[in-house]
């Protein structure tokens, strides 16, 4: 399994960029989004890697975050979801966003990207959601977390506990997202929360 290339960056055009490594260059198709986020032609870059595997074909994904590889997978887990409806999906939000419509369940924002029909926005958010439920995240969030969180247990509707339902969307455990979450200001918005538990998040990895 590939899990990430690091190398110069040697080809960059919308939806693919190509990164040299040991005098190999590999091509990873890709959102817009993280195209954008690469660098000058020359620069040393990192992705991390999907490799899709499908009877006869073979592709490789690379995405600038893990957040954004994280949301890719849940994507093309959904029935009739593949990768290229799944990359322009992540071409249109970032993965905050993302993970936001999921947890409020809104399909509708899913049908702005082009070949995403009412249908298959539905199920995204359906089967997604079924998913989150499985874990806990929808419904009824933990005690625990709860506590930590400053939030009611009993599932009342709170832009902190919709963080941190879209938080879990992204990969995240009730345990890691609640903490810091439980440190932020309630009056934030989803989106705001979102964002500066990611922020302090990251900022904690590179210590």
């Amino acid at each position: 399994m590939i899990y990430s290339v690091r190398g110069k960056l040697t080809v960059k055009e919308l939806g693919f960029a190509v990164i040299e490594c040991g005098g190999v260059g590999y091509g990873c198709k890709t959102s817009y989004n993280t195209v954008s986020r690469l660098g000058e032609i020359g620069s040393e870059e990192m992705l991390y890697t999907y490799l899709y595997v499908r009877e006869d074909v073979v592709e490789l994904f690379g995405f600038a975050t893990l957040q954004e590889l994280s949301c890719f997978k849940l994507l093309i887990s959904v029935s009739g979801v593949g990768p290229k409806a799944a990359t322009s999906i992540l071409s249109d939000v970032t993965p905050e966003r993302f993970a936001l419509l999921v947890a409020s369940g809104d399909s509708k924002a899913f049908t702005k990207t082009k070949g995403i029909g009412a249908k298959t926005a539905q199920r995204i958010v359906l089967e997604l959601k079924d998913k989150i439920s499985s874990e806990s995240i929808s419904g009824s969030i933990s005690s625990d977390a709860a506590q930590f969180a400053n939030i009611p247990s009993e599932g009342a509707s709170s832009s902190v506990s919709e963080a941190l339902e879209a938080l879990m969307v992204l990969g995240y455990s009730q345990g890691e997202a609640a903490p810091i979450l439980g440190k932020l200001d309630p009056a934030l918005s989803t989106q705001e929360l979102i964002k500066e538990t990611l922020r302090l998040m990251a900022a904690k990895n590179m210590r």
